[in-house]
């Protein structure tokens, strides 16, 4: 049995449309949403995957067409759908909502770099990825080949914000992560808590040859920005580098696809122990 109300909305000055306001304007919700304690999750599969985290869902908002279907995802869960026409979801986010539905959703508590190496199992650790739809493909590959922990730098982009929660598939929601405050300071934790390995195609150890010398479960794998790669300082903190061979005169892949590769490399050590 349903929990949840609805009701039609048509004024912009709405105050329950807030948060919904203008979510193409990137530079505004990436202050906006972290300062307010508040993520947005787009499309059904990831607002499913939001109430089965437990996570707070504050409100739903979708087109009339798409109610049914959210009666099987929203389950027990109490709040108010906002129902609009598209021309006018449209006109509020600032784009074409053909995913069915859009939600706000509360936060989860941040955690602490220390926290998340405490943890058991492999790390992976993100430098300066400034592309949220990359940090998202990144995550999603990394916990479908068995990493469910991250640290991430102070400049990379926010693993909840839409288009990363989205490129992930909701992944995001599922995995252990935490942002660091002191780069230099939190490397050298990872370096002192797992073996280091940061992918480069600059370094003469191939990936898959790399992994096997070391313990699997005690491995952080370090992926660098979109353009520069790993920085220098990371480089000097790792405990070994290694890279993927590249055919056809291609120097390197996407840090994305990159990242998939170096996981599962790591995932077939992994197995083959």
């Amino acid at each position: 049995m349903k929990s949840w109300t609805s009701r039609a909305v048509d004024s912009p000055a709405d105050p329950a449309l807030a948060p919904y306001t203008g979510l193409t304007e990137v530079d505004l919700r990436r202050r906006w949403e972290p300062e307010n304690g508040l993520f947005i999750a787009e499309g059904h599969l990831v607002i499913e995957r939001s109430v089965r985290s437990h996570l707070t869902v504050e409100s739903v908002l979708t087109a009339p067409r798409w109610l049914e279907r959210l009666e099987s995802i929203l389950g027990e869960w109490a709040g108010e759908v906002l129902v609009a026409e598209e021309d006018f979801l449209r006109d509020i986010t600032g784009f074409r909502v053909h995913r069915g539905a859009l939600a706000v959703v509360r936060r989860p508590p941040l955690r602490t770099v220390t926290e998340i190496l405490d943890l058991p199992g492999p790390v992976l650790v993100l430098e300066e990825l400034v592309d949220a739809t990359n940090v998202g493909l990144a995550i999603r590959s990394a916990a479908g080949l068995g990493i469910g922990q991250f640290v991430l730098s102070p400049g990379c982009a926010d693993p909840l914000y839409r288009r990363a929660v989205k490129s992930s598939m909701g992944a995001v929601l599922s995995v252990a992560w935490a942002r660091s405050v002191d780069w230099d300071g939190d490397l050298a934790k990872v370096a002192e808590s797992r073996h280091l390995i940061a992918l480069t195609p600059t370094s003469d150890g191939v990936i898959d040859e790399v992994v096997r010398g070391y313990d699997p479960e005690r491995v952080a794998l370090l992926v660098g920005s979109e353009g520069p790669g790993v920085s220098d300082r990371a480089l000097r903190t790792s405990t070994a580098g290694a890279r993927i061979p590249m055919h056809g005169g291609v120097d390197s892949l996407n840090v994305a696809a990159a990242t998939a590769v170096g996981c599962f490399a790591l995932d077939q050590a992994r197995r083959q122990r």
